[in-house]
C-alpha cells in the first residue's frame, strides 16, 4: 500500500459536520434527543446508529474528538487514502453504536464521535506501533498504542461515558489495522 499523499479534505469534512451540529444543538437542543442513539427507542429511529456520531455533548467534548480526528485522520488518509479512511472511520463508529445497543442502558442517550475516533486509533496502532505521539500534560512523546491504550482506560470508565461505543470503535480499528497492515507487507514484498 503506497503512501497516498496528504489530502485532509475528507477530515475537515468531518470536523466541519461535526462544528456545523454542535452549533445546532446550541440553539435547539431536541436535535440530541432526535439524533442521538437511545437503545429503547433504536426501532423508531434506525438512523441514530449513524447520526449520533455527529452530536457531542459539550465543548470539551467536541474539542478533545475534533482534535483527535484531525491528528489520527490526517495521518490515517496519508497511508490509506481517503475512501479507506471513511471506512475505517464509519465503520468503526457504527460497530461502536452496535455494541452500545447491545450492551448500554437502554434508556439513556448516546452520542458522540468517539467509537469513530478510537477506531482511527486502534487502526494507526496496529499500522504504526513505534509511531510516538505527545499527549497533553505529559512531556514526552508515548508510544500511540500506550496512548490509545491508556485514553481508552481512563475515558472509558468515567461516569456518563459510552465505554461499549469506544470498545467497539476501538476494536474494529485494532481488525482493520491488521488488515490493511498485511495488505501493505504484500505490496512492499
Amino acid at each position: 500500500m503506497a503512501y497516498r499523499g496528504s489530502n485532509t479534505t475528507v477530515v475537515w469534512a468531518l470536523i466541519a459536520a461535526n462544528l456545523v451540529l454542535f452549533i445546532a444543538t446550541l440553539f435547539e437542543q431536541d436535535l440530541i434527543r432526535i439524533l442521538g442513539l437511545q437503545p429503547a427507542s433504536f426501532g423508531d429511529r434506525p438512523w441514530t446508529l449513524l447520526t449520533s456520531m455527529f452530536m457531542h455533548a459539550n465543548v470539551w467534548h467536541i474539542l478533545f474528538n475534533m482534535v483527535t480526528l484531525y491528528f489520527f485522520g490526517s495521518y490515517l488518509t496519508r497511508l490509506l487514502g481517503a475512501k479507506r479512511f471513511l471506512i475505517v472511520y464509519f465503520a468503526g463508529g457504527i460497530l461502536g453504536s452496535a455494541l452500545y445497543l447491545l450492551l448500554g442502558s437502554p434508556y439513556s442517550t448516546v452520542i458522540g464521535a468517539s467509537g469513530a475516533i478510537f477506531a482511527l486509533g486502534g487502526a494507526l496502532t496496529v499500522m504504526r506501533p513505534r509511531l510516538r505521539v505527545l499527549v497533553f500534560p505529559i512531556p514526552a512523546p508515548l508510544p500511540l498504542w500506550v496512548a490509545v491504550i491508556g485514553i481508552f482506560a481512563i475515558f472509558s470508565f468515567l461516569p456518563s461515558v459510552a465505554w461499549q461505543a469506544h470498545l467497539g470503535g476501538l476494536v474494529f480499528g485494532l481488525a482493520a489495522g491488521y488488515f490493511f497492515r498485511r495488505r501493505e507487507r504484500y505490496y512492499y514484498s
